[in-house]
């Protein structure tokens, strides 16, 4: 095999690497649901409050969790959570991006305790 034919596979190999769908889960929330039913997600915490289609993709709107806790500093505080939830077309999720978050009763985010719960 010439070098020519080596370095077009090997730069058509790199360039078919970018094209993964999969990537590393970057936080509890996404280890915790992505490649999960969007429907197992919404059936434990409640519906979607609107969904948008981007491509192959749609992107749900959910807001939930709605709470009084008392938190670490010894407050109360009404509390919720607010992401956007892309859904393959197989209604797998994608990815959850955290669009509001309060701190929870054990530490920084009240999104995380609520959606990394057992």
């Amino acid at each position: 095999m010439s070098r020519r034919a080596i370095a077009s596979t090997a730069v058509f190999a790199l360039a078919l690497s970018a094209c993964t769908t999969a990537g590393i889960a970057s936080n509890p929330i996404e280890s915790r649901w992505v490649g999960h039913s969007a429907g197992e997600f919404f059936a434990k915490f409640s519906p979607p409050i609107s969904d948008s289609n981007e491509g192959s993709v749609t992107v749900y709107n959910w807001r939930g969790g709605y709470k009084r806790i008392k938190q670490q500093n010894g407050r109360t505080a009404s509390v919720s959570c607010s992401a956007k939830i892309a859904v393959s077309d197989n209604y797998t999720i994608r990815d959850i991006t955290i669009v509001s978050d309060r701190p929870g009763a054990n530490g920084p985010s009240y999104c995380t305790e609520l959606l990394t719960a057992n």
